[in-house]
């Protein structure tokens, strides 16, 4: 948890604050997709505004801008700070990137968080023309498939055998998971399932519970509520 940092805990009614890195990206729809989920979203712009969430969602964008901004803003210390102290993230496209161990065709001094032990490629599905649509098996495959958006994605060039890997396309992964941290290489607020996002939520209640020993915050009913 970043220095001065209060643990995660429910607003008032119940309901867990999640930040989303507002920095670059797909902002909006993901506080959306938490919000039908029944979360308080938090804009991360600063490092005060890490203060009492219960995780962090960093976004799909442009990866090198992202990391310059990170630095520039001071968050990028604040985010790994609180990570070490296992704060839960959901990392999509870009964000895969940022959580990536090892980064191919990135800026020398390009710098991420090495939270999950993967090497990608950024592009490595191609440039924006190469933007396509798909379905992949999900889980045990006893699910119905999951619904993938890919824009101008990173591509899993491998994954190290503590990461499991959740989905695959063709065999390479697209959906990975390292302890608290749960990233994609496609951008799940593009469509209406919301199960990764779902996923990430229990990560941020299992936070939430072991760092303030309350019960689980989730509200009855979807609502977009941005706290200070």
């Amino acid at each position: 948890m970043v220095a001065g940092a209060r643990a995660a805990s429910p607003e008032p009614d119940g309901a867990l604050t999640v930040g989303i890195l507002d920095l670059q990206g797909d902002v909006a729809q993901h506080a959306a997709a938490l919000a039908e989920l029944g979360y308080r979203v938090r804009l991360v712009k600063r490092p005060a505004d890490l203060d009492g969430v219960a995780g962090l969602v960093l976004p799909g964008g442009e990866s090198t801008t992202l990391s310059m901004l990170l630095e520039s803003t001071g968050l990028f210390d604040a985010v790994s700070a609180a990570t070490a102290a296992g704060l839960p993230v959901l990392g999509t496209c870009a964000g895969l990137v940022l959580v990536a161990r090892e980064v191919l065709d990135g800026r020398p001094d390009q710098r991420v968080f090495g939270l999950v032990d993967i090497v990608v490629r950024r592009n490595g599905y191609g440039r924006q023309q190469q933007s396509f649509e798909a379905e992949v098996p999900f889980g045990s495959g006893e699910a119905p498939p999951l619904p993938v958006v890919f824009i101008r994605a990173p591509l899993v060039v491998s994954a190290a055998d503590g990461v499991d890997v959740l989905a695959a396309l063709e065999g390479v992964p697209v959906l990975v998971r390292q302890g608290s941290v749960l990233a994609c290489s496609f951008h799940p607020e593009l469509t209406a399932d919301r199960r990764i996002h779902a996923m990430f939520a229990e990560l941020c209640e299992s936070y939430a519970v072991e760092t303030q020993s309350v019960g689980p915050g989730r509200p009855s009913g979807a609502r977009w509520l941005i706290s200070g």
